[in-house]
């Protein structure tokens, strides 16, 4: 058996979803530095889902767009946690709808019997922190990819 690569998915829409903390790697990989903003953000209370409409870069595409020398593309995905029962956000202004934002990483930080905390890191030390029963998130292309506006790989040089 052979382990996937970026390279297999690279025509099909993703979908995937983490129940444990090498999964969330997975997912953490394909929405760094996506970019969303406030309005695209929503938790349904009743519902414990928090989801998050984002614009990521196409990391399963840049080496065929490199190769093809073609622009990079970006696609419109999903973000879902399930069982969130509290969220603290810090470095966003909720009440700024426009307030833009780019995705860092996801990661999990487990306490008892599977609950835990889901840490979205943001860029500029912003953090959304959700409280969850069970690691649950589900990232779900939900559009055709698109041309990205920036002709550039996103990086992250050192400081």
């Amino acid at each position: 058996m052979v382990d996937a690569t970026f390279e297999d998915g690279a025509e099909q829409p993703l979908r995937l979803r983490a129940e444990t903390s090498d999964d969330l790697t997975v997912i953490s990989t394909y929405v760094q530095d996506a970019v969303g903003q406030n309005s695209e953000i929503s938790w349904l209370t009743k519902k414990h889902r928090f989801g998050i409409l984002l614009n990521r870069f196409r990391w399963e595409d840049q080496l065929n767009a490199e190769q093809q020398k073609r622009p990079y593309e970006r696609v419109q995905s999903m973000l879902v946690i399930e069982s969130v029962l509290k969220v603290a956000a810090q470095g966003l202004d909720p009440s700024d709808k426009d307030m833009a934002f780019e995705l860092l990483s996801v990661s999990f930080q487990p306490s008892e019997d599977g609950a835990g905390q889901v840490l979205l890191t943001l860029a500029g030390d912003g953090m959304i922190a959700l409280d969850v029963e069970c690691l649950d998130v589900t990232l779900l292309d939900v559009s055709r990819p698109y041309i990205a506006r920036s002709t550039h790989v996103p990086s992250h040089p050192d400081a």
